[in-house]
């Protein structure tokens, strides 16, 4: 390996996938290289002369399983641009999911967890890249541009006490740090890369915490307290991950609120949490949090009647309440997948399908607003189950199609016996009408018929009758 006091030529790269956040892992190891006199390169996606060059270390990160493809597209390419195989260095958390799985398809072992043992990377001071301070200016090195670059990128605490089964936090960051101080973090990012307008923690469950009250006047001290600016404009804390419901208490709240969190995010994961989440959606509007982020989480164990149920109380408690809760649908997929097409048990292919058409239109955001809610998922669920199971052009240009093609859609479904109708189901909520599938049933052929139309290209500005640039 290269290493001992010799300076290298270092390559870091990120796939082409979007993502909204930069590389956090590939910022401190530029940091880490840059610190012991290295030459540091970031590149995003493939470039031919990158590729064209011999590096004497290069590291690829990955994120999602279901970006398989593109990722190892991405480490293939680049795997004779090292000059020693051993340098070649796969992290990130689908390299720790599906690290066995890497090295068959690659040849290359990945390294598995955090930067913070020793021996990893082969160099001396390899077990301290996962506190280091990232290096902000690898960014301006490429074309892309992240949404969310004005901000601290950092944690607080790391893990999570939950094991959920559906979460890659347990097996990515096995091991509950309850504080991280952050002092020094910002004073550290100021002196290096300037100041930063937000605070973006990127903590698993800071709730979890028993030095939350610490967190908090930590965070304050740093600048970011209730009214602070920055440049004129508000400063705001970001939670990224989302707190823990079920560890939220009154008096946790009451000191949340001492912070310019913006907006408040509390996931809602299943329909048993109802009375839970309620109760501290009213502590939240109680202490002036009106504009909240909620994940909805479907496609798990949930049914779709209860995925409708969950947007709705939304809406109701945003009548109520006058909070502005906007909705984020994240439909499940396990965390080895290597695509997005799992389907749970009580969803099918077409259900699945429909949610992205609606999707699509709303901008991948539920609207807070019920005139918005119920043209987007239908005014009830039986609305809601009927949408589901319509032809993808009449969910996304609804206003076009309403008038002809859905209205003779909905007379056509309305006349099917119960046969026809069970045949009929079974055929669309598998969702393949491409390859020609037909029933012995003529009016259930003439209903297929609406499924198999060329997409239309009518202007996305009717998707439905309402303007959805207020989201």
């Amino acid at each position: 390996m290269v290493g001992g006091g010799m300076k290298v030529k270092v390559l870091l790269m990120e796939p082409s996938y979007k993502n909204k956040y930069p590389p956090l892992g590939l910022m401190k190891l530029s940091a880490f290289h840059k610190q012991r006199g290295d030459e540091v390169f970031f590149v995003k996606g493939l470039d031919k002369k990158v590729r064209g060059q011999l590096w004497d270390r290069i590291y690829i990160t990955t994120m999602f399983s279901f970006h398989w493809a593109e990722t190892v597209k991405t480490i293939k390419y680049y795997e004779f641009s090292v000059r020693d195989p051993q340098n070649f260095f796969i992290g990130g958390p689908m390299a720790t999911l599906m690290a066995d799985e890497i090295q068959r398809e690659t040849g290359f072992d990945p390294v598995k967890g955090l930067l913070n043992e020793k021996g990893k990377l082969g160099l001396a001071g390899d077990h301290e890249v996962d506190s280091m301070i990232p290096d902000y200016s690898i960014l301006d090195e490429i074309d892309y541009k992240y949404p969310t670059s004005n901000a601290y990128f950092t944690y607080m605490t790391r893990g999570c006490v939950r094991k959920c089964p559906f979460c890659a936090v347990p097996t990515i960051e096995p091991f509950f740090v309850e504080y991280i101080p952050l002092m020094k973090q910002i004073q550290m990012i100021n002196e290096k890369y300037g100041e930063k307008k937000d605070l973006l923690l990127l903590d698993n469950n800071v709730l979890a915490s028993p030095k939350l009250d610490q967190i908090i006047d930590e965070i304050k001290e740093a600048g970011f307290h209730k009214g602070a600016k920055w440049n004129n404009s508000l400063r705001h804390v970001d939670f990224n991950q989302g707190i823990d419901l079920r560890l939220l208490t009154k008096a946790k709240m009451k000191r949340l609120a001492e912070l310019p969190i913006y907006p408040l995010r509390i996931a809602f994961d299943h329909i048993a949490l109802k009375d839970k989440y309620i109760e501290k959606i009213e502590w939240a509007a109680e202490h002036d949090f009106k504009r909240l982020s909620n994940y909805i989480l479907y496609n798990y164990k949930d049914t779709p009647e209860e995925f409708y149920d969950r947007l709705r109380i939304n809406v109701e408690l945003n009548e109520r309440l006058g909070t502005q809760i906007y909705s984020f649908p994240m439909k499940y997929i396990p965390v080895t997948n290597k695509d997005r097409n799992f389907v749970g048990k009580r969803w099918t292919p077409k259900y699945l399908r429909s949610i992205q058409c609606i999707l699509q239109a709303t901008h991948g955001v539920v609207s807070p607003r019920k005139e918005f809610f119920e043209a987007a998922f239908g005014r009830s669920i039986k609305e809601f189950k009927k949408l589901l199971i319509m032809p993808a052009d009449y969910i996304i240009y609804r206003e076009d199609h309403k008038n002809n093609g859905t209205a003779k859609w909905n007379d056509l479904l309305s006349s099917l016996g119960p046969n026809q109708k069970k045949d009929f189901m079974k055929i669309v909520n598998e969702n393949r009408f491409e390859i020609g599938i037909s029933s012995k049933y003529p009016k259930v052929n003439g209903l297929l018929s609406h499924y198999k139309k060329s997409r239309s290209k009518t202007s996305q500005g009717n998707l439905f009758d309402f303007d959805h640039s207020s989201h």
